[in-house]
């Protein structure tokens, strides 16, 4: 369908869709997905099933991001780091498995123009480094049937032809994109490569960040400077003690599954939502830790998503939705 309008919100709520509706925006861009917990059936019984009900009336779809854009590297939590003022920001739990190998092999004078394809594509990206590839000289050999339309070579005779192999390393979200521009690329009638799984830490994806202030603050101020930025009310926290708070990190909505690693980092303070009683009373004496609320942590997806949008589709009506509000009350 064509996209009249388009509302971020935090939430995909029965009042966000009233609101996109109201606003004429037939798309829904929300961090929550509108179905959070797996379902079997839709029928009114299920707490869902009244926005969803009103969501295909109207014609409106709705599209979540969740623990996609958590797992960026330049994701909500780098904004939020970067409010507090963090520097060096790194990811603090690395996700594995993510990463692949492609090997391919082409003619010699035609490494460089297919090399330069893959890095376009997105390969070869280590750490800090791009462009990066390894590449072996070999003899390559083949023998073209009838039914053969080949580059170098005659039909029916083997011919050996001075190749390299080249080697990169790339997320496996590109891997469709990079085959495209490897065949694209190729003079080969018929290509060869190779895909291999990797164990290795990918950097660029993973939960959480962490990084350093640029100079160290008493935690009482510290606590003042995270509820004056984040416009919180209150935050939740275990005894700050009197160590002075430098290295912080950050993961909005619940991150106490991160709590091992914050501590394998020797972290000062960790800034997260829905912490539960036992995450605080077996918290580290060393680590301040903090409960800045799930809702708290994640509001500022909204302004985030809509420099996107903005970016990407500068003449797009994007509207920040302003109905929706935390579901945890206090009385």
């Amino acid at each position: 369908m064509e996209i009249s309008g388009i509302m971020v919100s935090l939430d995909t709520t029965f009042a966000v869709l009233e609101e996109a509706k109201a606003h004429k925006c037939n798309l829904v861009i929300s961090h929550h997905p509108l179905i959070f917990k797996g379902i079997t059936t839709i029928t009114p019984r299920i707490p869902e099933f009244k926005a969803i009900q009103f969501a295909i009336q109207n014609d409106i779809s709705v599209f979540a991001l969740h623990t996609n854009l958590d797992n960026k590297k330049d994701s909500l939590n780098l904004l939020l780091g970067g409010k507090i003022g963090l520097e060096k920001m790194q990811i603090l739990q690395p996700r594995k498995r993510y990463l692949k190998k492609l090997v391919t092999f082409c003619p010699s004078n035609h490494a460089e123009s297919i090399r330069e394809s893959l890095f376009d594509a997105g390969a070869g990206h280590i750490g800090n480094y791009d462009c990066c590839s390894f590449n072996i000289p070999g003899n390559g050999t083949f023998r073209a049937s009838d039914l053969a339309n080949p580059f170098v070579g005659e039909k029916g005779k083997t011919h050996v032809e001075n190749e390299i192999r080249i080697e990169v390393i790339f997320p496996e979200y590109i891997e469709q994109g990079l085959i495209k521009a490897l065949l694209q690329s190729h003079p080969y009638e018929e290509v060869a490569y190779d895909i291999y799984s990797l164990d290795n830490l990918f950097d660029q994806v993973g939960s959480g960040i962490f990084g350093s202030l640029p100079v160290s603050m008493k935690p009482a101020n510290f606590l003042d400077m995270v509820k004056s930025t984040y416009k919180l009310d209150f935050v939740r926290h275990t005894d700050p003690g009197d160590k002075l708070i430098r290295n912080v990190a950050i993961c909005s909505g619940a991150g106490s599954f991160l709590i091992p690693s914050v501590y394998q980092h020797g972290i000062d303070a960790f800034l997260t939502g829905d912490l539960k009683y036992h995450d605080f009373q077996g918290a580290p004496e060393e680590l301040l830790l903090v409960d800045i609320g799930h809702f708290e942590s994640e509001e500022f997806v909204k302004e985030m998503l809509k420099e996107i949008l903005i970016e990407k589709f500068p003449n797009f009506a994007v509207l920040i939705s302003v109905r929706e509000s935390n579901p945890i009350k206090y009385y």
